[in-house]
């Protein structure tokens, strides 16, 4: 059975069967739809699971469906990155399946895979084909994610639109930008493009990857053919902040965790591209040194606060640098 993505995304109760696949390259609406079910099913334990450590263990997936628990009376279970190579297996399961609610997440998967023709025919089970954005669609998502915020003029729409060129995953990272700097909720189109400056913006996520990867060469080099635009301080602060506090969470997770799984499931979400900087990162901080850098960032915005003397571009390069430091400690 096939169901339009967008009436799904208006209202995730429409999902009645208890085996669903979403599929296409739209991972930003994927992403989107995902956090949905998680709150359609607060109240549940979500279970996360990959194709790959299931095929590795394929008993995982049929002891989660055919255990009872007195204390659960339905699962939620996620697996993603599925394709043609777990299709046996789910029909298999399918008459085990019960209360419980499966969700498959795939790529793109073509008009003859199994999976998708499957899901296509079967009163079973509900596909939902997630495909690109257009203006329309990302219009009213931005209305959305910012009807609580003042001054979302139609110029300020059309600006986050041309700015994502279509791209949902893109448009959702811009906003969550949006969100960190305008605490006040009152937005306006000149610091937007100025805080959304891709080359700018792009050029300081850079310089904190470096940082905080220990690539003292780099870091300084980048350092030193950069002026920071003061103004945009708190928002650097954020950002680095925002990927410390990440770290931490990672950090604080038992030494047996799937990594990549781990990745996947933290909020809010790492852009693919930035992932695999993510994981160098974590080889390199614990919860100690992420607490230490955490303090000295506190401290730097109470002197960056309370002194108008202090070269503050300066200030803000020494702190890059201290945590490159002690990235390699």
């Amino acid at each position: 059975m096939i169901k339009k993505s967008y009436l799904i995304e208006d209202n995730i109760k429409l999902l009645k069967n208890n085996l669903v696949l979403f599929y296409g390259e739209n991972i930003g609406l994927i992403d989107d739809l995902k956090q949905k079910i998680k709150k359609n099913f607060s109240n549940k334990r979500i279970i996360k699971l990959n194709q790959e450590e299931i095929l590795n263990n394929k008993n995982i997936l049929s002891i989660e469906i055919k255990n009872v628990s007195l204390f659960e009376d339905t699962k939620i279970i996620f697996i993603n990155n599925v394709n043609d190579k777990i299709f046996d297996l789910v029909q298999s399961l399918i008459p085990h399946i019960n209360s419980n609610k499966i969700f498959l997440f795939a790529n793109v998967l073509e008009k003859k895979t199994k999976l998708r023709k499957f899901f296509e025919i079967s009163t079973e089970g509900t596909v939902i084909p997630c495909y690109k954005d257009n203006k329309i669609t990302l219009r009213k998502l931005i209305q959305i994610k910012l009807k609580s915020y003042s001054g979302v003029t139609p110029e300020i729409i059309n600006f986050l639109i041309e700015t994502c060129n279509l791209d949902r995953s893109k448009l959702n990272n811009e906003l969550e930008k949006i969100k960190m700097y305008f605490s006040e909720k009152i937005l306006d189109l000149k610091k937007i493009e100025h805080l959304i400056n891709i080359n700018v913006n792009e050029d300081f996520e850079i310089i904190k990857d470096y940082a905080l990867k220990g690539n003292k060469f780099k870091t300084n080099v980048l350092l030193s053919n950069t002026i920071f635009e003061i103004e945009k301080t708190p928002f650097y602060i954020n950002l680095i902040n925002q990927r410390l506090n990440k770290l931490k969470i990672i950090s604080l997770l038992p030494n047996n965790t799937n990594l990549s799984l781990a990745i996947d499931n933290i909020k809010p979400p790492i852009f693919w591209k930035d992932k695999q900087n993510f994981k160098d990162q974590i080889k390199l901080w614990n919860t100690k040194k992420i607490k230490t850098a955490l303090q000295k960032i506190y401290d730097f915005e109470i002197s960056f606060k309370s002194n108008s003397i202090v070269n503050k571009n300066l200030l803000l390069k020494k702190l890059i640098l201290d945590i490159c430091l002690m990235a390699n400690a």
